[in-house]
């Protein structure tokens, strides 16, 4: 009768290892392609939102925004400065996501919180100037808008352009 290495009878695992037949998880395989098209896209709608929530509270409300310092606390924010700015902004989320994608786990839950870090610093940055309190809260609310729209659409995108694959 000849002995093997191999034990007899099912294999223990230690606690929480799951069964020895699971399979590892699948990794998540990234179409650039798609990540970069809906970023791209999604650079256009932020700066579309900027220009549309700029003329809601400055065109429709009359309510001044909150300007770098040496055109006054209260300048006057030049609409494509501010829709380019968006546009760039979403940009660099997307190269931000392209990276979480391919180097951390759960990469669109850190992506959400980032997010909303980040925008949650624009809408409060305003606060801290002396502006008047309505161009305050009118600056807050286009940093905001333009936030959720990138924040929205790149998770969108993420979940579009990633799949799994065993």
């Amino acid at each position: 009768m000849q002995h093997s290495n191999q034990p007899s009878g099912p294999q223990r695992l230690p606690y929480g290892a799951g069964s020895a037949t699971d399979a590892p998880p699948a990794a998540p395989r990234l179409d650039t392609a798609r990540l970069w098209a809906g970023g791209i896209m999604t650079a256009g709608v932020a700066g579309l939102t900027a220009v549309v929530t700029l003329l809601l509270v400055r065109g429709v409300l009359d309510i001044p925004l909150f300007a770098p310092e040496r055109e006054g606390a209260v300048g006057d924010v030049s609409t494509g400065v501010l829709a380019g700015g968006a546009a760039v902004v979403a940009l660099a989320a997307t190269a931000l996501l392209h990276g979480l994608i391919l180097s951390t786990p759960q990469p669109g839950r850190f992506f959400s919180w980032i997010v909303a870090l980040v925008t949650a610093a624009m809408v409060l940055l305003p606060f801290r100037t002396g502006a008047a309190m309505d161009a305050k809260v009118g600056t807050g609310v286009v940093y905001l808008a333009v936030g959720a729209v990138i924040g929205s659409l790149l998770s969108a995108v993420a979940r579009g352009a990633t799949r799994r694959v065993r």
